[in-house]
């Protein structure tokens, strides 16, 4: 087992190996050795790349929103009223429980992610 930190943004020989290694009997040196590189690829990254920790759910659907390709007026069609999604995309009203379930069901967004105070993963 040859296991050195990573110095580079290069991790292609870790990458490499994780996927040479992948499904690899756990308690085996081989599911040892997976463990040890996946736990040091995920440190390497989050040290190099941390998460950013986003407080305000509007924050999270406006970022949500731009990565996704969709607007304000595709909000406002979701939830029926343009200035309701204003509103919320303004940080003027909190999510109602109902239309954090829409956009859970419709487009796929974590519900703990329209509740604020806490790092998305």
């Amino acid at each position: 087992m040859d296991i050195r930190p990573i110095h580079t943004d290069d991790e292609t020989a870790a990458l490499r190996r994780i996927e040479a290694l992948w499904g690899a009997t756990p308690g085996t040196p081989a599911g040892d050795e997976l463990d040890i590189l996946i736990a040091r690829v995920a440190h390497d990254e989050e040290a190099r790349w941390p998460t950013p920790r986003i407080d305000k759910p509007a924050e999270f659907l406006r970022d949500f929103m731009a990565t996704s390709g969709r607007s304000q007026g595709d909000l406002a069609a979701l939830l029926g009223s343009k200035s309701r999604a204003s509103e919320i995309l303004n940080g003027k009203r909190d999510f109602t429980v109902d239309q954090i379930r829409l956009l859970r069901r419709r487009w796929g967004i974590p519900a703990d992610c329209l509740i604020g105070d806490l790092q998305v993963v």
